[in-house]
């Protein structure tokens, strides 16, 4: 019988996690074949989710792996996935954004032949007008100047079959943006589209920022452009400052001297200060990106977990 792993990642979740799990439940204990096991991740919740898993874990079905601190839910998916043992692993969100009603199209996929079942929102409609133009952009924009193809409302919500997530594993960077990452080891993928479905409870973790800083990661991580565009803003700049060199000099020779206005001396210094603290961000976010990688810390640290626990051994007494 094979194995699926569904891996939830989870912060600050206590006021939905008991309905994700029934309702999950619902689902999964229809599906014949296959053994379901849930791992839960505690991205170091800070309100009473990780005791309520700990009390939904004490079922045979479920485990949890509970962070030391909040590491961010890069961290928790990829613990997930170095975790799983199934032959296929489900991401998915606690909120019931993810319809677990999908599961069983999604190990039809990978019966199929396939190596990944994605979904993506055919809808946002639980989305402002800005969010959604402003996402839009995003993904034609990374599309256009990296190497990898993310199609446009692609989330994490996916299935993968054993070689996938070793493919993803070996990807073992710090700094992760997993939509990248998915598309980047590339393998045979199918597509499930699926309507925009409001949080059953809580409040969404994503803030615009957070959103933003996103975005910047998952463009640095992926694309050297914005160094080329620094480059390129730089040779523009010394090639007119060399040209309005010439035009000085001409104009000194054939006219005289002249009396250059404050006003346009002001503009250009800033103009050319604006266009050097603009290199030198993007330099940084470059920089700050080797620097968290080579000193290789541990993308998490454990606290407590139920994995090998007690329960373990008690069922194997029985």
């Amino acid at each position: 019988m094979k194995k699926i792993d569904i891996i939830v990642p989870c912060y600050n979740e206590s006021e939905v996690i008991n309905l994700f799990y029934s309702e999950a439940k619902k689902t999964t204990d229809r599906i014949t074949g296959y053994e379901i096991h849930y791992l839960f991740i505690d991205d170091g919740s800070k309100d009473d989710t990780l005791n309520k898993l700990k009390i939904i874990c004490q079922n045979a079905d479920a485990d949890y792996i509970s962070f030391s601190r909040n590491f961010g839910k890069e961290a928790a998916m990829y613990a997930g996935l170095q975790n799983s043992t199934g032959d296929m692993a489900v991401i998915m969100d606690a909120d019931l954004q993810h319809p677990p009603a999908l599961i069983p199209q999604m190990i039809e996929g990978i019966e199929e032949g396939y190596d990944c079942t994605a979904t993506h929102r055919a809808t946002r409609d639980g989305d402002s007008k800005l969010r959604v133009a402003l996402t839009n952009r995003f993904y034609n924009f990374v599309n256009k100047i990296s190497e990898v193809d993310m199609p446009n409302g692609a989330g994490d919500f996916r299935m993968m079959n054993r070689k996938m997530i070793n493919a993803v594993l070996a990807m073992s960077e710090v700094q992760r943006f997993s939509k990248g990452i998915f598309s980047w080891v590339g393998f045979k993928t199918k597509w499930i589209a699926f309507n925009d479905v409001e949080r059953a409870a809580g409040e969404t973790k994503w803030s615009f920022w957070k959103l933003f800083l996103y975005a910047v990661d998952g463009i640095t991580a992926f694309s050297t452009a914005p160094l080329r565009l620094a480059s390129v803003l730089g040779s523009i700049i010394s090639a007119s400052a060399f040209v309005y060199l010439i035009y000085i000099i001409l104009k000194t020779i054939i006219v005289g001297k002249d009396f250059p206005g404050y006003a346009s001396v002001v503009t250009l210094i800033l103009f050319i200060g604006g266009i050097i603290i603009l290199t030198c961000g993007i330099l940084g976010e470059y920089i700050a990106k080797i620097y968290m990688e080579v000193k290789h810390r541990p993308i998490y640290l454990t606290g407590e977990t139920s994995i090998n626990s007690s329960k373990e051994e008690n069922k194997d007494e029985g």
